[in-house]
């Protein structure tokens, strides 16, 4: 095994993502987010708006069908589309075509963000990925269900999928004890890479990132106050948004964690430790970015 890199800004500037070429949102990359129901749609707008905040173009939103106007108006940003909805709230698998046509138009599709582990989840992601083979792949949350069930999914695609587990869906992911993950979680992230040919965000205290050519970073810098729900949907959002501007998989997952953890730094000290809230998070990101870049 290969030394682990601390992620520093220094390592940061040897892998900026992309400048925007010209003066059109089309320069910036088109996201697809995919993701929700109708008991967690704060997800889809957490994820949403970091993935806006790191400047991607153009995006768009599959929700299930209750969600499709509530989500729109809270998003005017986006296009919205309502699909197929199960009985439990969530997105059906009758609208795998739709998704199919969607994914190979995109430049980085997010999925699993506020879904449920079910055979609906595993069918939707599926299809996404056979569908969108050029695209720039996130699977975050619910939409890992798909590769404990394939683990081979996301091997056909042009590049490497990022995948972003907490401890617990590690567990899941490599039917493991959580106390195991928690006790090496390195060891854990390089596992997954090697079973799903995946970029690993290993989510937690210190967030471990692996890369399929054995590479590995560890950022240690993160706050405690970062520990809140939504937190990990405002991260997935802001990789799928550097990967719609070109960043390669690496770079997108770094800058994003680097960013990431910087904002929950920034808001403890504006509040005084724990107390800020998921939704504040992308908002410190633009000045982040720049910071670093110059």
């Amino acid at each position: 095994m290969g030394a682990v890199t601390p992620l520093t800004e220094h390592v940061l500037r040897g892998m900026a993502p992309p400048k925007p070429e010209g003066d059109s949102k089309d320069g910036r990359g088109c996201v697809l987010i995919v993701a929700g129901c109708t008991g967690l749609p704060g997800a889809v707008l957490l994820s949403a708006d970091a993935a806006m905040r790191v400047g991607a173009g153009k995006l768009q939103i599959g929700v299930c069908r209750d969600l499709a106007i509530p989500i729109g108006i809270a998003v005017p940003e986006a296009l919205v589309v309502g699909l197929a909805q199960t009985e439990g709230g969530g997105i059906g698998r009758d609208c795998a075509d739709d998704l199919v046509e969607r994914a190979g138009a995109v430049d980085a599709i997010l999925t699993g963000p506020g879904m449920s582990e079910d055979a609906d989840t595993e069918a939707v992601v599926s299809a996404l990925v056979r569908g969108g083979k050029e695209a720039a792949f996130v699977l975050d949350a619910g939409a890992l269900v798909a590769l404990r069930a394939d683990p081979d999914l996301t091997r056909s695609l042009s590049r490497p999928a990022i995948i972003t587990p907490h401890a617990g869906e590690m567990a899941k992911l490599l039917d493991l004890d959580r106390e195991a993950v928690e006790a090496d979680p390195l060891a854990a992230a390089r596992r997954a890479t090697e079973r799903f040919g995946t970029v690993t965000v290993m989510k937690g205290g210190r967030t471990q990132v692996v890369s399929p050519d054995g590479r590995a970073w560890c950022y240690e810098m993160g706050h405690v106050g970062l520990a809140i729900s939504g937190s990990g949907d405002t991260l997935a959002g802001l990789i799928v948004g550097l990967l719609a501007r070109g960043a390669e998989p690496e770079a997108a997952a770094l800058w994003s964690v680097y960013a990431h953890g910087e904002a929950g730094r920034r808001l403890a000290r504006r509040y005084g430790g724990i107390g800020f809230l998921a939704r504040e998070i992308p908002a410190e990101v633009p000045c982040i970015l720049a910071e670093v870049m110059t």
